[in-house]
């Protein structure tokens, strides 16, 4: 079956930096785009960036210049490098896998900002 476990979240000062990792398993990986979300207490999820099987890359304005999405075909893995934090980025933050129909989701990660 499909799975996507992310890691890599944590408690971090403001101005701190966390990388998140997303391993796929079950699907063929390197056809998908790959996608971070992230939801925060009393808020909607939102789409935070996003990496297409060819490698091209889109981000929300407001992490645009301090997060990093990348991908690693022969791992499996999409990684969210995340760097000058701010308290606002503080939420859950998922990971999603996406072809045509399909969609798959990982249970989340938790990412605390605060001093």
């Amino acid at each position: 079956q499909v799975q996507l476990v992310e890691s890599g979240g944590g408690l971090v000062q403001p101005g701190g930096s966390l990388r998140l990792s997303c391993a796929a398993s079950g699907i063929n990986f390197s056809i998908y785009g790959m996608g971070w979300y992230r939801q925060a207490p009393g808020k909607q999820r939102e789409l935070v960036a996003t990496i297409r099987s060819g490698g091209s890359t889109y981000y929300v304005d407001s992490v645009k210049g301090r997060f990093t999405i990348s991908r690693d075909n022969a791992k499996k893995t999409v990684y969210l490098q995340m760097n000058s934090l701010k308290p606002e980025d503080t939420a859950v933050y998922y990971c999603n896998a996406y072809m045509a129909t399909l969609n798959y989701w990982g249970q989340g990660t938790q990412v605390t900002v605060s001093s």
